[in-house]
């Protein structure tokens, strides 16, 4: 069947993709991952930004919609929402076939809502109830103020993906909105919690990549020999934090109603540093309850040349060991998040509004060339 099937049905970690385009689903290459094993799809506005400035598979709607009346932004949108319903479409299956644990496409709120939890919560129930499939995440950043409005959408029975987690702390912060908004749930007098999904978007590589720059410039023997690590060993040890958070008389109670574990999700899991494996951040942390969502060529290489064993708890001294080292030489996880956070927020509003700029561009381009 191939390591994607394997990887979840002998390690539990669901593979989905990191990426969509329309071409995709119009030519049946989306399909096509479905029946090799990948199992959702995350989306996020640099993926659209890309795929609607590098294809013209979107002029011709667009010039529509524009003609119509449409405002560039709201024209963007109904894009976007006609791609998310394709690819919600074609997963479908998966997501009945696995009794909803699965199948799940991602759209994410408009990124210059990041500091704005009154905002986000409203955009976030435009697009759910816009959309309104049972297969269907909404995607909401682990800002500081992105967490209160994952509490109050789970509240609401909406099913969430939370993005650009970056640390520990803020992880923990992320899986006790998840549990009070689910509380919440119960005490405005819900009873069945199984229609309630979430995955927690843990992100990897880019960890790395800032960390490796700092060991870079410390340039001992010690450091040095952690290059590649940081990342890694910061994945692991959240697994060690969903383990202890999903037990217990608090999470059984829940659970007792059908609420179902908020996953960690690897995210940014291809490898920015061309001297690493081109599957480090999937063989490293396999294990099960998990999802790792990956780009189409980090897919294709894993299920070329992946390994399917469970790592995700191998050692998780050594990964502690890891980061206490790399606080001895005053490389603090926490203030990296800090920064990754920020950058990965502006790196998404940025694409954002180039995307638009470019959609009014090429709309501005069709009325007078017609």
């Amino acid at each position: 069947m191939g390591r994607l099937h394997d990887l979840y049905d002998h390690q539990g970690q669901s593979p989905w993709l990191d990426n969509l385009r329309r071409g995709w689903m119009t030519s049946g290459e989306l399909q096509e991952w479905i029946d090799r094993g990948v199992r959702g799809l995350t989306s996020n506005p640099s993926i659209f930004a890309k795929a609607m400035t590098e294809t013209d598979d979107y002029d011709a709607e667009l010039q529509t919609l524009t003609a119509g009346g449409a405002s560039v932004e709201a024209a963007y949108w109904e894009l976007v929402v006609g791609d998310i319903r394709r690819a919600i479409e074609l997963l479908r299956p998966v997501h009945d076939a696995s009794g909803g644990e699965d199948g799940y496409v991602s759209v994410e709120v408009a990124p210059d809502l990041a500091n704005d939890t009154d905002g986000t919560i409203a955009a976030a129930r435009e697009l759910d109830d816009r959309i309104e499939a049972p297969n269907l995440y909404i995607k909401v950043p682990a800002t500081a103020e992105g967490v209160p409005a994952i509490q109050t959408l789970i509240g609401e029975g909406r099913s969430i993906n939370v993005t650009l987690i970056f640390g520990l702390d803020r992880y923990a912060e992320v899986m006790e909105a998840y549990i009070a908004g689910l509380e919440a749930r119960v005490a405005a007098g819900a009873d069945d919690l199984s229609s309630i999904s979430s995955v927690a978007s843990f992100f990897i590589s880019r960890v790395d990549v800032e960390v490796d720059r700092r060991l870079d410039e410390i340039g001992s023997e010690l450091a040095l020999g952690l290059r590649g690590k940081a990342a890694i060993a910061q994945g692991q040890l959240a697994y060690q934090r969903f383990l202890a958070t999903f037990s217990g008389p608090r999470w059984e109670a829940l659970a007792a109603r059908g609420a179902r574990v908020q996953r960690p999700l690897w995210a940014s899991t291809s490898t920015k540093d061309p001297s690493y494996p081109d599957t480090l951040y999937v063989d490293t942390l396999i294990g099960p309850d998990t999802v790792n969502t990956l780009p189409d060529a980090t897919l294709a290489a894993f299920d070329d040349h992946g390994t399917v064993a469970r790592t995700i708890d191998a050692d998780p001294d050594a990964a502690a060991g890891v980061v206490a080292d790399l606080a001895a030489l005053g490389i603090d996880l926490e203030e990296v998040a800090v920064k990754l956070e920020e950058e990965g927020v502006g790196s998404f509003a940025k694409s954002f509004d180039e995307v638009l700029g470019t959609l009014g561009d090429r709309a501005g381009q069709m009325t007078r060339g017609s």
